[in-house]
């Protein structure tokens, strides 16, 4: 069986999908990162700490959101891009063979 043709916009689907699940796994990171951060900014004093916490938890919060949706949008982007550029070279090479059984 050989791929010659890959469907652009189904390319870009699934390269948003992936990458954002990737960007969720990075957003939950960086969230616990922030949190043990703003944790300890708050308990070193109490009146200048304070806000440095606060900020640590919304930043955390906030890449729980970003991410995913800055990665998934770069992704499709790729997927489609990925996608022109096989289609044209399998325009030249013939395309990638793929053995199934």
């Amino acid at each position: 069986m050989i791929i010659k043709r890959i469907d652009v916009i189904s390319a870009g689907k699934i390269g948003g999908c992936i990458a954002a699940g990737f960007g969720l796994i990075l957003g939950v990171i960086f969230f616990l990162v922030y949190s043990v951060i703003g944790v300890a900014a708050s308990s070193l004093a109490t009146d200048q700490g304070g806000g440095m916490g606060a900020l640590m938890g919304g930043l955390g919060v906030l890449s729980i959101v970003a991410f995913p949706v800055m990665y998934g949008i770069f992704g499709f982007l790729g997927g489609l891009i990925q996608a022109l550029i096989y289609n044209l070279a399998a325009r030249f090479v013939g395309g990638l063979r793929v053995e199934t059984e």
